[in-house]
């Protein structure tokens, strides 16, 4: 068998926010973001140790990127196929399934798209290095490798909850001020976890099956989707760390 080297390299810089995904949010003629770095990186040169500009400009390729971060190393072998065909098939359905919702309109309804964006979803919320974080302290593994692996078998472990909630698009193009990304993009917000709080500390996230958590994903610099548990539209006045009961639509009601 022979491999190929320049195939192999081609995959070991992974973007752990697509660059396709990227560029749904630059102004038109734009070409670099304003990428703010929170920890910027500490340089020694010449004797001299100084501290990085946390604010610069960069392209897509150099966004939200690591090297190695899918490629899994067992001795002294590496094997990007991770990237290559999982990943690469996530986005290859995520990227017109965003497209849809960013467009959509009543009473379109599109199966594929639905499905196909919940798992993305899914899959990026898991697929940062904090989602890896959080995998890895959950599983306890201590093992990228078992974490990747670990991804693929939990792919869907957020679609059932995101199902049953309440989709809201809200829509920004009549506002001066846009949506933009993060490193995290998959946003959970539950306004009794506060940032310092156990929810929110390192790599944790409020958990999505409290009642009053909602999942904010930016589709667009116009648009982001909004999903609400049921329970918490029903009654705002809960305890919003309580467990959400598992509650379905009737027709013409909510």
């Amino acid at each position: 068998m022979v491999i190929d080297m320049a195939e192999v390299t081609k995959y070991k810089h992974n973007h752990y926010v697509p660059e396709w995904y990227q560029k749904r949010f630059m102004a038109p003629g734009q070409k670099a973001y304003h990428y703010l770095n929170l920890k910027p990186e500490v340089v020694t040169n010449n004797g001299h140790r100084y501290t990085r500009r946390d604010l610069e400009l960069w392209w897509p390729r150099r966004c939200f990127a690591e090297d190695d971060l899918y490629t899994t190393k067992w001795g002294t072998s590496e094997n990007t196929d991770i990237e290559q065909f999982f990943f690469g098939a996530i986005d290859r359905k995520g990227k017109p399934a965003v497209e849809f919702f960013d467009g959509f309109q009543h009473p379109s309804a599109g199966e594929a798209a639905f499905l196909d964006l919940v798992r993305y979803m899914s899959v990026q919320k898991l697929r940062t290095p904090k989602g890896l974080g959080w995998l890895g302290q959950i599983s306890r593994s201590n093992d990228r490798n078992l974490d990747l692996i670990f991804l693929q078998d939990l792919q869907d472990l957020f679609c059932a909850i995101w199902t049953e909630r309440v989709w809201q698009i809200a829509d920004a193009t009549q506002s001066s001020v846009k949506f933009i990304i993060s490193d995290h993009p998959v946003t959970v917000y539950n306004r009794a976890c506060f940032p310092q709080s156990a929810f929110c500390k390192g790599f944790n996230d409020p958990d999505i099956r409290f009642v009053a958590s909602q999942t904010y994903f930016p589709l667009s610099l116009d648009k982001v989707l909004i999903l609400t548990n049921l329970s918490w539209i029903r009654n705002p006045y809960q305890k919003e760390t309580a467990a959400a009961k598992r509650q379905f639509f009737q027709r013409g009601n909510i």
